[in-house]
């Protein structure tokens, strides 16, 4: 796993905007894109990006974001995210993430849960 993508999930704690943008800028290409289950469609570039992490800094402060498991096959990355709220709820998420030559994010598709038979 590349220090872009824990670098990445990192920034979802930060409450202020400029830190925030920062740490997201320096993890994603410029032309990258993300989804999950939670976005509109597809977001394309770290500006958008950072935005949308403001909403979830904002609706939940306190909490912390943090990789806790990963694995890569051929260049992709499979990585288990815990987003611990402030009160002690957790909820678990994978994303599937890939890298571009500079190791930098260039596409990541996140998705609930992490994919357990329930």
């Amino acid at each position: 796993m590349t220090d872009h993508i824990t670098g990445f999930f990192s920034a979802w704690s930060m409450a202020d905007a400029s830190e925030r943008g920062a740490a997201i800028s320096a993890a994603m290409a410029a032309d990258a894109t993300y989804a999950d289950p939670r976005t509109p469609g597809t977001l394309t570039g770290p500006a958008a990006v950072s935005d949308y992490v403001g909403n979830f800094t904002a609706a939940a402060p306190g909490a912390t974001v943090a990789v806790v498991k990963s694995g890569e096959t051929q260049g992709a990355t499979l990585a288990t995210i815990a987003f611990r709220m402030a009160g002690g709820m957790e909820q678990m998420g994978q994303y599937f993430v890939e890298t571009n030559d500079d190791g930098h994010i260039s596409r990541m598709v996140g998705f609930v849960g992490t994919g357990a038979a329930e």
